[in-house]
C-alpha cells in the first residue's frame, strides 16, 4: 500500500504552532490549565465572563490552595464577590480537583495601571420572540367577561405572557 499523501501541502495547523507559546505564557502566570484562559466564557458562563478576566493563579508556600485573581471593573466587583464560591467550583471542575482555594477580585491588573486597562464586551442581548397572535386572541377571549377595562387589559397581557412562556 503506498504511503498516504498529505493534503495540507506543507501547511501546519495554527493550533499546533501556537500551543507551546500559549502554554508557556499561561504557565508564567500560574495557569496550569490554559483552557481556563482560552475558554473562560465556557468555564464560568457568559454573564460572569462578560464582567471579568482571570489574571493570575498564585500558589502558597505548601503548593496547595492556590488563589485565582480576577480582574473586573469597579461597578462589577460586588457582583463577582457574591459569585466567588460558584466561580471557584466551576474553575476547580476544569482542574479536576480543588486546586483553587480562594478567589480574589481586583479592580486593577496585577501588572500595573498602564497595562491593566479593561475592555469587557457586553453580554449579547437575548432575542425576544414575536408574540403569537393566536395566543393573544385566546387571552383576550378569556378575559372578555371582566368589566374593568384596565384590569381586563392587565390580565390579558399576563395570560398572553404565560401562554407564550409555556409554548417555548
Amino acid at each position: 500500500m503506498p504511503p498516504r499523501r498529505t493534503t495540507t501541502k506543507g501547511f501546519t495547523r495554527t493550533a499546533s504552532l501556537l500551543s507551546g507559546k500559549i502554554r508557556k505564557a499561561s504557565e508564567s502566570r500560574g495557569f496550569a490549565q490554559s483552557r481556563l484562559l482560552t475558554n473562560w466564557a465556557e468555564v464560568v458562563g457568559d454573564d460572569a465572563a462578560s464582567i471579568s478576566r482571570p489574571v493570575e493563579v498564585s500558589y502558597g508556600r505548601g503548593g496547595m490552595g492556590a488563589t485565582l485573581t480576577l480582574l473586573t471593573t469597579g461597578a462589577n466587583a460586588p457582583l463577582l464577590e457574591m459569585q466567588k464560591e460558584q466561580l471557584r467550583a466551576r474553575v476547580n471542575a476544569v482542574y479536576g480537583y480543588n486546586a483553587i482555594a480562594r478567589v480574589r477580585v481586583t479592580q486593577t491588573a496585577a501588572t500595573g495601571f498602564s497595562e491593566g486597562r479593561v475592555a469587557f464586551e457586553h453580554a449579547p442581548k437575548k432575542a425576544v420572540a414575536a408574540p403569537d397572535p393566536a395566543l393573544r386572541a385566546r387571552a383576550i377571549d378569556t378575559t372578555a367577561p371582566i368589566g374593568d377595562d384596565s384590569l381586563r387589559d392587565a390580565l390579558a397581557r399576563l395570560g398572553e405572557n404565560i401562554l407564550n412562556k409555556q409554548n417555548r
